[in-house]
């Protein structure tokens, strides 16, 4: 899908910003205590990059970074390994990151890669990226700060239609004609026009991988991403191939507005319970509301323990891997976050890879963490949708080039 999340108007960040005071919270998960951070006598001062560059920076030491001793690194070193693998055939001169130069250089990451993955465990990957990697904090000039979560739905479905099971799992069409965030449909006499919008698309036959329940294709389109589970067992993954370039508008609003659903029901639970009621044509009413329509492609499950593939593609790790802007940030690069999850036990940091991306993933200090597959997933990322703090662990020449940028009078680290 672009990724799993570039596409993604997802639960977590477009409904859920909206469900998730109604969510329910699952059990804390125990954490281990965090000790003390000592105090830093000279902090150093905020360092605002040269134009070209959008997040303002400040120098940080690995003593500052809440949790960073006790944090589970496990998850995040496998992600950043798969992350790594994607740069072994390109040019070291290459940007690490066209969009965020600021992160350097592909050749300035190979050693700092190479390293943490032959890392033996936990205890030498922490001494590794503290010896060849600076935390570098992103602030907020607006103050702006939020994270979230989301995760891969599991949904049954069934080959062919039959009852219960009546809505398409949409494939790309064969009239479908890429053409950036504006894709056009091909006619039968070889004129195009502008993608039609659902209600138009729905209207005709709809080719697809599979069928399932009308409501859990509407929320699967809404997630990006999925695994259809069938009566014999096989699974498949319904991954993000495309949308109809039409706007994203949340047909929770129209519920709301027309007093079909109060205010008070507006979760996902709710929306389902009213969607399972409703008369057929009803049900299509309200997803006609939202006039994107989202199409996918099928792929074998592969690794049951691993998510589907991020914007980076490589796939996604539970708690390992988080969504960010990419007109700001690099895919690949390790970011160390602290945050508020009532899902992971209420107060919470830890390291995570930048692997993906979402349609409302935007800002400097911006983040969506992947929780994984299933309805458990789904309930402790659901409880996430508060503010925090964020660092990029950069290369330690990258980050002393950063903090000395050129024409600043200051020493460059070679």
């Amino acid at each position: 899908m672009m990724g799993f999340g570039m596409m993604r108007v997802f639960v977590t960040a477009g409904l859920i910003a909206v469900l998730a005071a109604c969510a329910t919270t699952p059990a804390p998960v125990p954490q281990p205590p965090t000790p003390p951070v000592p105090p830093i006598e000279t902090p150093s001062p905020p360092v605002t990059p040269p134009a070209s560059l959008k997040p303002v920076t400040r120098p940080a030491v690995f003593t500052e970074l809440p949790g960073w001793t006790s944090a589970a690194l496990d998850a995040s070193v496998s992600a950043f390994r798969r992350s790594c693998a994607r740069l072994e055939r390109r040019a070291d001169t290459a940007d690490f990151w066209a969009k965020a130069s600021w992160t350097g250089t592909v050749g300035e990451w190979r050693g700092g890669c190479a390293a943490v993955g032959a890392a033996d465990d936990e205890a030498s990957a922490r001494t590794i990226i503290e010896a060849l990697f600076t935390p570098v904090e992103i602030l907020s000039p607006e103050g702006k700060t939020k994270f979230t979560g989301y995760f891969e739905p599991r949904y049954a479905a069934r080959k062919t239609p039959e009852p219960g099971f009546t809505e398409a799992v949409p494939m790309l069409p064969s009239d479908y004609v890429k053409n950036g965030d504006a894709p056009l449909q091909r006619l039968p006499d070889g004129t195009t026009r502008p993608y039609p919008s659902r209600a138009d698309i729905t209207a005709g036959p709809v080719e697809a991988i599979a069928y399932a329940h009308p409501t859990d294709v509407f929320f699967l389109q809404i997630q990006g991403s999925g695994r259809l589970l069938f009566p014999d067992g096989a699974t498949l993954r319904a991954a993000y191939a495309g949308h109809n370039g039409q706007p994203y508008k949340a047909a929770i609003n129209w519920l709301i507005e027309t007093g079909r659903l109060p205010r008070s029901k507006a979760s996902m639970q709710g929306i389902r319970e009213w969607m399972d009621a409703a008369e057929p044509e009803e049900s299509r009413l309200f997803m006609n509301q939202n006039p994107r329509f989202v199409f996918f492609s099928a792929f074998p499950e592969g690794d049951p323990s691993l998510g589907p593939n991020g914007a980076q593609s490589v796939p996604l790790t539970p708690l390992g891997s988080m969504a960010i802007d990419p007109d700001i940030h690099a895919l690949g690069a390790p970011m160390f976050v602290e945050t508020s999850a009532p899902g992971l036990g209420g107060k919470w940091s830890g390291l995570l890879i930048a692997q993906d991306t979402g349609g409302a993933i935007k800002g400097p200090v911006r983040g969506d963490l992947y929780f994984g597959t299933g309805f458990e997933a789904g309930e402790r990322a659901g409880t996430m949708n508060a503010p925090g703090r964020l660092w990029v662990l950069l290369p330690n020449a990258v980050a002393a080039r950063l903090a000395s940028p050129p024409g600043s009078g200051q020493p460059v680290a070679p």
